[in-house]
């Protein structure tokens, strides 16, 4: 799940970028059998600023329907007037409710990637480090003394320029430290790290057209799909918390066209997206991806992906041999599945993520009794299966959503509350900036009666604490809506009704939910919104991720400009600052 700019840095709009099709008529049937054209082009039109932009009582009008891109907006009351000095961000941060800031490490040292992180925590000889990575940028930290952070390894390939093709002193050509989960497996007494390798996206970098979408490059596309890399895979074990104390296990193709998933040369003539996101594995028998295993499973509007993720389960029983079980995915994502595909009001928009991002996310593993797994993909919606047999998942029920376009659709599902309450909450994440896409509600779905899904509701949308000055959190520049409330691989156990979500320009949001009914922000932190160390371009990108460990009661925040660390004696419990009193050992919720 990385932001993906749609836009050379040089181009002056979305609607520039893809001038050249409008307006010749040129490849308007992409030559790639495998790129959707069943509904034509649908492309959104640029949103009239007339019908947005701030309102009197001081609240923000959306656009109701915005094409791809990640350009400035400026509006009259916005960022870009109320901070002329600072590029049109906020710089200054505010924190409201029961919540503590314990400590802030700044600066590019903290930073490997501007808009995009994955977090894991390992603990070595009393000792506990978080993982921050993003391919082939990737930090250690040693987190025992929560005020004392320390860098014990920085890994990058900033001396050949980030080509991943290429191989320096840290990476091997073509390797990369994909999205990981990281648990402990009892069999081996060690931790087993599954990491995800996905095939890239950026269609316009391969191809000789300058546009940036795969409807209208198909030199790019097929570039892309002959680009050199695993699809699929690597498991780990962990003897330290340093790359050098990898130990590789087994790398592993999810192209289903491939007769052996261990073939030694899996840098060639691979089908599909490989593992995309962080896989669903906690150290026991079952895993799940989300992945297209083969390239007809193609049918997503997003200009920059040419795969419409479904899930794979694999038997983990010998992380050395992972076996594959089953697959499945919606009607209408692959190919010959147009009649379904063509039902989607989305269908030819040119612009919605069509499939899932990340794995299923699931409140119980099976190997504990689970049966439940649930499915976030996009534009297709929510859907519920039943995997109770891995091998055979199958379809217990589908809620289509409302619409959101642009920005991404049903991303990220938080499971934390369903054992209590059977609430799930579903959620996209915003693309643009400035406000400029519908707003991303996250929504409340009851899912007490797992074949009837309902929407019951939306937690209340953020607004800035009066000592700012702002009405709206629209105001500060940058992108505004909620990413994810972290991950499931964090140690300890979530607390009844409480939810944190990472919201970009909001900092972090706190959400009271164990009245359902009626669903509170209990506490928010807000970083600062500028600094004169991040690029122009990722000005937009602030808080894009939160990471908690719950048995410490530490919540750490990841931003465009550094991480922070938090604790809230009211809502999550007394912090503990220094060593665990226990290692991490597996996820659970």
């Amino acid at each position: 799940m990385r932001r993906i700019r749609l836009t050379a840095v040089a181009a002056g709009s979305a609607a520039a970028v893809l001038a050249p099709l409008v307006a010749t008529g040129a490849q308007a049937a992409p030559k790639d059998p495998y790129v959707p054209t069943v509904c034509g082009d649908r492309r959104p039109q640029e949103a009239d600023p007339a019908g947005y932009g701030m309102q009197l009582d001081g609240t923000f009008r959306h656009p109701s329907l915005t094409p791809p891109g990640e350009e400035r907006h400026p509006f009259p009351g916005g960022a870009q007037d109320l901070f002329p000095k600072t590029k049109g961000y906020d710089p200054k941060s505010y924190t409201s409710g029961p919540v503590k800031l314990e400590a802030s490490y700044r600066g590019k040292e903290f930073t490997p990637d501007y808009f995009h992180t994955w977090q894991n925590i390992v603990d070595f000889k009393g000792r506990r480090y978080l993982f921050q990575y993003d391919r082939s940028e990737g930090r250690v930290y040693d987190i025992t003394d929560v005020r004392k952070v320390k860098v014990v390894e920085k890994m990058t390939r900033d001396d050949v320029d980030g080509d991943e093709s290429k191989a320096n002193g840290t990476w091997a050509a073509h390797d990369m430290w994909g999205a990981s989960t990281v648990q402990w497996n009892k069999k081996l007494n060690a931790y087993v790290m599954v990491q995800s390798f996905e095939a890239k996206r950026q269609v316009a970098e391969l191809g000789d057209s300058p546009e940036r979408s795969k409807f209208g490059n198909p030199a790019g596309v097929a570039a892309l799909r002959k680009t050199v890399q695993l699809k699929g895979f690597k498991v780990y074990r962990l003897d330290g918390p340093r790359k050098k104390d990898w130990k590789l296990l087994s790398t592993v193709s999810t192209d289903a066209t491939q007769r052996d998933p261990y073939n030694s040369d899996m840098t060639k003539g691979q089908q599909g997206s490989g593992s995309l996101d962080v896989p669903y594995y906690t150290g026991g028998k079952y895993m799940f991806i989300a992945a297209a295993p083969r390239d007809s499973w193609g049918n997503s509007e997003v200009p920059t992906n040419l795969y419409s993720a479904g899930y794979l389960s694999y038997d983990m029983s010998d992380p050395a041999h992972p076996r594959k079980l089953g697959e499945w995915h919606l009607p209408g994502q692959v190919k010959g599945e147009e009649a379904a595909y063509r039902k989607n009001p989305r269908c030819g928009n040119q612009t919605s993520w069509n499939g899932a991002r990340m794995p299923l996310f699931i409140p119980k593993p099976v190997e504990e009794g689970g049966r439940y797994g649930f499915a976030a993909q996009g534009g297709f919606g929510f859907s519920v299966l039943d995997i109770s047999d891995p091998a055979h998942m199958k379809t217990v029920s589908h809620i289509d959503l409302p619409m959101s376009v642009g920005g991404t659709e049903a991303d990220n599902i938080d499971v934390s509350q369903y054992a209590r309450t059977g609430m799930v909450y579903v959620s996209g994440y915003p693309l643009g900036e400035d406000c400029y896409e519908p707003y991303k509600d996250i929504f409340q779905v009851d899912v007490r009666n797992p074949a009837k899904p309902r929407i019951v509701g939306a937690l209340p949308r953020p607004v800035p604490p009066r000592s700012s000055g702002l009405t709206d959190f629209c105001q500060r520049g940058g992108s505004f809506g909620p990413k994810r409330t972290g991950y499931y691989t964090s140690p300890g156990t979530p607390p009844n009704g409480l939810l944190t979500y990472g919201f970009y320009n909001a900092g972090v949001q706190f959400f009271d939910v164990k009245d359902k009914r009626h669903p509170k922000i209990a506490g928010q932190f807000v970083p600062v919104g500028y600094s004169k160390d991040v690029p122009d371009w990722a000005l937009g990108n602030q808080t894009h991720g939160v990471y908690v460990e719950w048995d410490r009661k530490i919540v750490w925040v990841l931003t465009n400009d550094g991480i922070y660390a938090l604790s809230s004696r009211q809502l999550i419990g007394k912090p503990r600052l220094g060593a665990p009193s226990a290692p991490f050992r597996n996820s659970g919720l």
